[in-house]
């Protein structure tokens, strides 16, 4: 994999406390919208994840959701999109969302955006995939899981021999050429997770 085509953000579903989160959403949609990379998201339209998604549309840009039907109305689906795709599950949101994505995103969010993005971790540790994970650490969220990752591998549950590629940028200008970097320098044919192995996930 040498380009990146399409971006997926993980994002709370609220605005949280600090105004840079909200901030960020917005000029990390505008960058994908200027650097032509289409979005692939959770498909609602309150929160961080409909600032994202909305700031891509206002600036022209391709925006993909993915939201399992009964989400779609606590999460009021935003119907502005080029494309919404309703699951009848989350595995299936999670499943389709890999596999329409060169590359991952974590802004800040709460237990969900946790668990998306741990997957994806998960995933390319035990190396069904080299897609780029990046952790947007907007003022110093992500430090919490930081130090819980390096407190992992000091108590020897990560293992020496198992890395952890995960990304890390602290202002949104960096986020597309870090990720645009880790895609050039993945090796050939493993960015995809096998079509076997996605359907079992």
């Amino acid at each position: 994999m040498s380009t990146i085509k399409t971006v997926c953000v993980y994002c709370g579903s609220g605005p949280g406390t600090n105004p840079r989160f909200m901030e960020s959403a917005k000029a990390l949609g505008k960058a994908l919208a200027d650097g032509g990379i289409r979005l692939v998201y959770g498909g609602g339209s309150v929160g961080m994840m409909g600032a994202v998604a909305t700031s891509v549309l206002d600036h022209g840009g391709m925006v993909t959701g993915i939201i399992p039907g009964f989400l779609t109305a606590k999460e009021n689906a935003l119907k502005r999109v080029q494309e919404m795709i309703v699951t009848p599950d989350m595995h299936e949101r999670k499943r389709l969302m890999f596999e329409h994505s060169d590359a991952f995103v974590a802004l800040p969010g709460g237990i969900g955006t946790l668990e998306e993005l741990v997957e994806q971790l998960t995933w390319q540790q035990l190396g069904r995939h080299s897609k780029p994970v990046l952790l947007a650490n907007i003022d110093g969220f992500w430090e919490p899981l930081l130090a819980l990752l390096a407190h992992m591998r000091a108590t020897q549950f990560i293992r020496p021999t198992l890395s952890i590629d995960i990304l890390k940028a602290e202002r949104v200008e960096d986020i597309l050429p870090r990720l645009q970097a880790a895609a050039a320098n993945a090796p050939d044919g493993t960015a995809a997770m096998p079509a076997e192995i996605a359907r079992r996930l």
